[in-house]
């Protein structure tokens, strides 16, 4: 597998991704995957194996977001749409190389969110979906995230999630070898709050889309506009931080879209299945074809509304 971690100069910032290349690389249209809050592209890489094994045959970009993994905070701009625009325009930026005007585009948790404002932002950019336990479908979302909302979050997380605090947790986590993919997975994104770049993005990030009520951000209203993308929504069974009737609901107002139920997964079935989502995934795009919906298609569908 062939795996190579790059860095782009965007706005005067560091942003850093990953590349995935083929062994036998085809003309198809690169897939971009985004991560959740607190965490980085390397939530992905179980998945990528598992699609090197199957002969995964397109280019993949996964990058950290904005204050995220490796990439250096925004000016100032930690809303859904202001990461939806740093994804475009790192996609510009890599343009020349793929060469393709549409991508498909995923992304777990917030990630899913943002790929669905890219999706309501660049629709002539927009091939397909891939929404993994995803941010921005209902307001429900685990109080322990919610909470960042409150005052004093920063100085609490500076006393909890620190450079001392850290290194005793991995080393009591190391005398249980046997816990679970989901909690090791919930400990690195934890873990990564102990720097205070990372920690002002995840509470910043928090507070531009999310309340003490849930979550402000909801792409619900809008889903009719990406009724023409083909659209694959993948759900841990047990998510407990954001409950599955999330994807049930978006199921049935995207009535072209596929819903696929994770049994045995909470809220990162990409990591904790990824033989099965790789085969949902890889089924997924040989079944459909990238959308050629454009800004004249939007505006007609926002005319029908108005009516």
């Amino acid at each position: 597998m062939t795996i190579t971690t790059r860095t782009a100069t965007l706005h005067g910032r560091r942003v850093t991704f990953r590349q995935y290349d083929p062994a036998a690389p085809t003309t198809a249209e690169p897939l971009v995957l985004l991560h959740g809050i607190a965490g980085s592209g390397d939530t992905w890489l179980p998945l990528l194996a598992a699609l090197d094994q199957r002969g995964f045959d397109r280019t993949v970009y996964v990058p950290d977001l904005a204050g995220h993994g490796g990439s250096e905070p925004p000016a100032g701009d930690f809303s859904i749409g202001g990461y939806a625009c740093a994804v475009r325009d790192l996609l510009a930026l890599l343009r020349p190389e793929h060469g393709h005007d549409r991508i498909t585009i995923g992304g777990h948790s917030l990630g899913g969110g943002i790929a669905m404002q890219f999706a309501y932002q660049f629709p002539d950019l927009t091939g397909r979906l891939v929404l993994v336990d995803s941010g921005g479908l209902g307001t429900e979302v685990a109080p322990m995230i919610r909470a960042a909302a409150l005052p004093g979050a920063v100085p609490f997380l500076a006393v909890a999630l620190n450079k001392v605090t850290m290194p005793l947790a991995r080393a009591v986590l190391g005398l249980f070898p046997k816990w679970s993919t989901e909690t090791r997975e919930l400990g690195r994104h934890a873990a990564s709050l102990a720097d205070p770049d990372r920690r002002f993005a995840f509470v910043h990030t928090v507070r531009a889309s999310i309340g003490l009520r849930g979550q402000r951000a909801s792409a619900l209203d809008r889903l009719y506009l990406a009724e023409a993308v083909p659209t694959l929504i993948v759900w841990g069974a047990d998510d407990p931080i954001i409950p599955v009737s999330h994807g049930k609901r978006s199921a049935e107002l995207m009535p072209g879209s596929r819903l696929e139920i994770v049994e045995g997964a909470g809220h990162f079935p990409h990591a904790v299945r990824p033989d099965l989502v790789a085969d949902l995934l890889v089924e997924f795009l040989a079944a459909t074809a990238p959308a050629t919906i454009d800004q004249d298609d939007v505006i007609e569908l926002l005319r029908a509304q108005d009516q």
